[in-house]
This record gives structure tokens, C-alpha cells and sequence, in this order.
């Protein structure tokens, strides 16, 4: 009876839930957030008590707010328990992160947007869209949106694309080639979630076969995305 051949046992990698850096030395700046993360760096010195921060999702308005929360000692406000977190401020500045995700708490928002007025504190907003796409219905808490400063975040360029990728490769202490990194920035959507999902599939894929992330691996990741498969067969 002939020998069968049989495949070497694969390298099955554990999810170990590679944080995402969110200081502010780890904020990867171009011209596509150049704005934003100045006005996080000037504060307390705002044009407005409230600032909304509006990009599409995957922009980097997470990390901004992170840095602006430590920065600030804010309270991270649920969206949709403003108004239980009202009490517990004393005077605090407030973060409520992807405020418009779900329907707003138009009530919850014109107390608390109220009760950081009143403090002489701040509070910082951020959205995937303008306070005017997110139709308030409530006329007070509409009028205090548009004394509001907005500030956007736009889809990352080559540089911002660039670095976030390199970071994070770093952030799962993976090496990877300069080249590597330059044909995803040209190959891949333009926004920072896709970014999130390549890294995640390729340091996956080169795990569990236990080889380098090269420029054809790739290739393959990029193009097995790009049609749609949710799972690879490798």
C-alpha cells in the first residue's frame, strides 16, 4: 500500500485581540485630518462649546476622540443613555462617539448640550454625517446643532493611507516591506475599515501558513476580497 502524502497540520492563529494604538503619537496626520486633529490639539481654546466631527465611518473619528478624551478627562456618553449620564458630569466635558448611528435622543442631547453650556465645559460629537443630515426633529435642540462648530474628517489620501496600514502591521508586531504597503494603497477602498480588514486577513493568512506577507499574498488577499468572499481557502 503506497504511502499517502499528507498536508503539514496548519498553524491555527488565536484571535488575541491586537489593540489599536489610540494615543496621540500613534495619530497618523495628512491633509485629510489636518483640521480635525487640530482642533483637538487646541483645546480648551474652541470656537464653540460643542464640536460635531463628521467623516465616514472608518475615518479615524474613533481615534480622535479617544485622544480628545484622555486629553480632556472626558466622560465617553452612551448614545443612548444621554440622559442618565447627565448627572454624573459635574462639570466634565463629554464624549459621545458615533452619535448618529442610531436615532438621536434629540431630548437627552439638548440637556446635555444644555447642562455643558451652563458648566462652561465642552462636548465633543462625532458622526458619520452633519447635524443637518440627521434629522432633529426637536426645534431648541436643532437651533443649539447649528451654533455648533463642525469640523470633517475626508477619506484618507496615499500618505494617511500609508501610514495607517504600516501602523497597523506595527500595532500586531508585523514587519511588512515598504512595497507591500504601497500596492494595498493602491489597490485597496479608500477608507481606514478596509485597511483594519486587509491587516486582519493577511496576518491571518500568513499564520496559518507560516509564511512572510509578500506582495503576491497580497495580491491573493485583495483579489478574493474584491470578490466578495467572506472566507478563504487556503
Amino acid at each position: 500500500m503506497a504511502d499517502q502524502k499528507t498536508e503539514p497540520p496548519r498553524q491555527l492563529p488565536l484571535d488575541l485581540g491586537h489593540g489599536t494604538g489610540y494615543s496621540r503619537d500613534e495619530l497618523v496626520v495628512s491633509a485629510t485630518n489636518r483640521e480635525a486633529v487640530a482642533l483637538v490639539d487646541r483645546w480648551p481654546d474652541w470656537p464653540s462649546p460643542v464640536i460635531v466631527l463628521a467623516g465616514p465611518a472608518g475615518s479615524g473619528k474613533t481615534h480622535l476622540g479617544s485622544i480628545w478624551q484622555t486629553r480632556a478627562n472626558a466622560v465617553a456618553v452612551d448614545a443612548l443613555r444621554i440622559g442618565n449620564a447627565i448627572a454624573g458630569l459635574g462639570g466634565r466635558p463629554a464624549l459621545i462617539d458615533d452619535v448618529d448611528k442610531t436615532a438621536i435622543d434629540e431630548a437627552g442631547l439638548f440637556h446635555l448640550i444644555n447642562d455643558v453650556r451652563g458648566a462652561g465645559s465642552t462636548l465633543l460629537l462625532t458622526a458619520r454625517r452633519f447635524p443637518a443630515a440627521w434629522g432633529v426633529k426637536l426645534p431648541d435642540l436643532a437651533s443649539r446643532l447649528k451654533a455648533a462648530a463642525t469640523v470633517e474628517i475626508h477619506e484618507p489620501d496615499d500618505l494617511l493611507l500609508a501610514g495607517v496600514i504600516t501602523k497597523l502591521f506595527a500595532d500586531r508586531q508585523v514587519e511588512v516591506e515598504q512595497h507591500v504597503v504601497q500596492y494595498l494603497v493602491r489597490r485597496i477602498e479608500r477608507s481606514l475599515a478596509t485597511a483594519m480588514r486587509v491587516v486582519e486577513r493577511l496576518d491571518r493568512t500568513a499564520l496559518e501558513r507560516k509564511t512572510p506577507i509578500t506582495r503576491s499574498l497580497a495580491a491573493e488577499i485583495v483579489s478574493a476580497m474584491d470578490e466578495g468572499q467572506g472566507e478563504f481557502e487556503i
